[in-house]
């Protein structure tokens, strides 16, 4: 054997063998979504799509989801290692599955607002939460509007209202038919499902739960307690490349929803855009989180919104708030520090 063939069969033997060390540090990761490939999932799509995963030593699948309730359960199970999901399906969970052995946690905030809000339309004469008392008020049976409204009547003295369940595709349909006199949804949802089927903004009446006495959090990233327990590093190296990720969101929506329509090919640009511009401003750039910061959540208000949730969930335990809300993993507060000042 010649030297230089000797050397080369040992430059590709250690450049094989570094190949392997890297892949072999790379952590697999599988994420749950709380939703379709809509607008918002950018959050989660754009850092995937520039490689900040990826640059974290982390192999992120993501999958759509189709519900809260489903995010939670599939990441208490073990089939997923982080999701998102409403912080109210989470404390849920945990009331109702108190002996189980994998219940997740709550390791960042990023709708600090509840999105939920009441829907009408201008010509069946609902303008105020008061409006709503006697009426026919349709969702979906997981809907986190409808889980959250007693809360939402009880802030505002309603009363006597009957509900009507459907899938969620039909919600907005039968809103427009007539069929309900008001719906609740996630705002970013379902305004822009009602101008897709031909209906005004301006025709419009959105009561969101927020400006009428709800303080109640929105959508969390969770996590596994596997995870915690095996792998805290790559919990906390998601969220740096996931907060990395939203910088780029907030300065530009529209460029973060092509990678939305990357995933999904016929999706509505122009639509989801707004739908992601709408979530922004409402839920993730609200005066709350520029007040409590971006990612963060406070203990009084976990503590009233644990109580809130046990009395209109009807749970079976109370709501522990400390066992749902991990801020451990956090990055620091000036790589948090990416809500633009208004």
């Amino acid at each position: 054997m010649s030297k230089r063939f000797f050397l080369r069969t040992l430059t590709v033997a250690c450049a094989a063998c570094c190949t392997h060390l890297a892949w072999a540090q790379t952590t697999a990761l599988k994420f749950q979504l709380d939703w379709r490939f809509e607008g918002p999932a950018a959050l989660f799509l754009t850092p995937a799509a520039k490689g900040y995963f990826k640059d974290a030593k982390l192999d992120v699948s993501i999958d759509a989801g189709n519900g809260s309730g489903g995010t939670v359960t599939r990441v208490a199970s073990g089939a997923y290692d982080i999701g998102f999901a409403d912080l109210a399906a989470l404390m849920e969970f945990h009331a109702n599955n108190a002996d189980a052995p994998n219940k997740p946690v709550a390791v960042m905030m990023v709708y600090n607002d509840t999105p939920a809000s009441v829907m009408a339309l201008k010509k069946y004469g609902i303008k105020t939460p008061a409006d709503l008392s006697g009426k026919k008020l349709g969702a979906p049976v997981f809907d986190a509007g409808r889980r959250a409204f007693p809360i939402f009547a009880k802030a505002n003295a309603v009363n006597g209202v009957q509900w009507i369940a459907m899938d969620p595709p039909l919600r907005e349909t039968m809103l427009v038919r007539g069929d309900v006199d008001a719906i609740t949804g996630f705002t970013f949802t379902s305004l822009l499902n009602l101008e897709a089927r031909g209906v005004k903004a301006d025709d419009v009446v959105v009561l969101p739960y927020p400006n009428y006495g709800v303080k109640l959090y929105g959508n969390a990233i969770i996590v596994s307690p596997k995870l915690i327990k095996e792998n805290p590093a790559a919990i906390k190296a998601f969220l740096a490349a996931f907060t990395k990720g939203m910088k780029d969101v907030i300065a530009n929506p529209a460029a973060a929803v092509a990678d939305v329509k990357a995933r999904d090919g016929i999706i509505n640009v122009e639509l989801e855009t707004r739908r992601l511009q709408l979530a922004i401003d409402t839920a993730i750039n609200s005066p709350n989180a520029r007040l409590e910061g971006f990612g963060q959540a406070t203990g009084p208000r976990l503590a009233l919104m644990a109580s809130q949730v046990s009395d209109a969930f009807n749970t079976k335990t109370r709501i522990n708030p400390d066992a749902v809300w991990n801020p451990s993993f956090l990055p620091s507060k000036a790589e948090l520090n990416v809500l633009p000042k208004k």
